[in-house]
């Protein structure tokens, strides 16, 4: 989910703005967290592998939260019935044109050593992507367990990965497992204009030990004990997620509950405007309760908004949502992505539209409509778009019309989807569709197959139409 500007007074001024990722190093190591049942993935063609992880990490920041350093341990089960051999580890943190592999006097911002449950290769995919192979090939069902240093180094420019002054965002910071399956393994780069990632539901326990002035949100549901003088430790827990999230820095705060039940957690800068922060707890707390009303309740208890005047659009993760806030900001649509994406998983770097293109509607039917902006049918830049077209389509000289295509035709598709088949049809088919898929994985063969299932009506001219392939 690429961070994107999508507010209602402007509400097709799709606007892109790409927030990056993190690093880390040495510690004592964990005690490995006993995973949680996981429910069973939606039905697909083959079963992803590894899954049902379950993550423990212990860092330790410096003085201003802009360095991290600590030790990381993964256990996870082979889902596939051939042996699992090898693991692939993804450090997002390095995606950025910027950063790398790094240069001389200039590391990579995420670095990984003291590998231990499998042997290192060498860093591929511009030092995001690092293979371990297990000691003896994994059988089907068991489960093993990997750990590292890691070490992370905030960068300083204002992004998801990034900086704003004194306060860190730490978005795709963590090293996560990536996803083999009937396709292979998925090594896709990170584009820069939008997610690339796609990762399995899973378990965190991370303990974030800081100084005690700074504040620290992050995904899940979160205790504080007294750590060394003037230091604080932050455990946060969180069970069927598919990323950790957090920040750092001298955040103001504020916390509301939704009449739903759902705790808003509100951190801003001292420059973001007083106003927007109002506006983005008073949606926030409406948008959470009505996108559970519509696709199944929130799972998570509570969600943290994390602000700043000057971040570029917004960014999800799971329980944790980043935000340039104005007098406005783009609450809805990054609360949207709690469900589509979050909830219901996908490939982001192969399907983009399954949660940019959902995430629109969504955030369209609590506006009321689209506004018209639909009328007119599909307009497509040229005659190789496709609604379906991968990132890797996008970012071969195609980058400018990713917003257009993936969000607003993506959106329009549903919009137009929900007239053949009728509002309460189109509710009905949705919220059954999140559910049989729910901490799953979702994809256009399967969404289609969902959407025929619901109607008598041929939908093939709307699929050719919509150019869903």
């Amino acid at each position: 989910m690429t961070s994107i500007r999508l507010w209602r007074p402007v509400v097709c001024a799709l606007a892109a703005a790409a927030l990056l990722v993190p690093q880390a190093a040495a510690a004592q190591d964990p005690t490995p967290v006993a995973p949680a049942p996981a429910p069973a993935l939606a039905p697909g063609p083959a079963a992803a592998t590894p899954d049902r992880p379950s993550y423990d990490v212990r860092l330790r920041s410096d003085a201003d939260g802009s360095h991290w350093k600590g030790r990381q341990t993964v256990s996870f089960r082979n889902s596939a019935r051939t042996p699992l051999r090898f693991v692939d580890v993804r450090l997002w943190g390095n995606g950025h044109a910027d950063d790398g592999c790094g240069s001389p006097g200039k590391p990579s911002p995420v670095t990984v050593s003291a590998v231990r449950g499998g042997t290192p290769h060498p860093l591929t995919v511009r030092c995001t992507a690092l293979r371990i192979d297990l000691p003896k090939p994994l059988p089907y069902k068991a489960r093993t367990t990997v750990s590292f240093d890691v070490s992370i180094a905030v960068p300083d420019r204002v992004h998801r990965f990034g900086r704003d002054g004194a306060h860190n965002f730490l978005g795709n910071a963590l090293p996560l497992l990536s996803v083999q399956d009937a396709k292979g393994r998925h090594l896709d780069p990170d584009v820069g204009f939008g997610e690339s990632y796609y990762t399995l539901a899973g378990d965190f326990r991370v303990a974030l030990d800081h100084p005690s002035a700074l504040q620290v949100p992050a995904t899940g549901t979160t205790v504080r004990r007294a750590g060394a003088p003037g230091r604080t430790v932050s455990t946060s827990a969180a069970h069927g997620v598919r990323d950790f999230a957090w920040a750092a820095g001298p955040f103001r705060t504020k916390t509301v509950t939704s009449p739903g039940g759902v705790r808003l957690n509100a951190y801003w800068t001292a420059t973001t405007p007083a106003e927007g922060v109002a506006y983005t707890l008073k949606e926030g707390a409406s948008a959470v309760d009505e996108f559970g009303e519509r696709f199944g309740r929130y799972p998570y208890g509570e969600i943290d908004l994390v602000m700043s005047d000057a971040l570029h659009g917004g960014m999800e993760f799971p329980g944790l949502v980043h935000l340039e806030t104005g007098k406005i900001s783009a609450v809805e649509h990054e609360i949207a992505h709690q469900w589509w994406y979050g909830i219901v998983g996908n490939d982001q770097f192969a399907e983009p539209w399954l949660d940019e293109g959902f995430a629109t509607y969504a955030t369209w039917l609590r506006w009321g409509g689209d506004d018209g902006y639909c009328e007119g049918g599909p307009s497509w830049p040229d005659d190789t778009s496709a609604l379906t077209r991968s990132m890797g389509y996008y970012a071969d000289g195609r980058s400018s019309q990713f917003q257009r295509v993936v969000y607003q035709e993506g959106a329009c598709a549903l919009s137009a989807l929900e007239s053949i088949l009728g509002s309460q049809e189109m509710a009905a088919m949705l919220k059954k569709y999140v559910r049989d898929h729910w901490l799953g994985v979702s994809t256009t063969a399967g969404f289609k197959r969902a959407a025929q299932a619901s109607t008598t009506k041929d939908l093939t001219p709307f699929w050719e139409k919509y150019r869903i392939h």
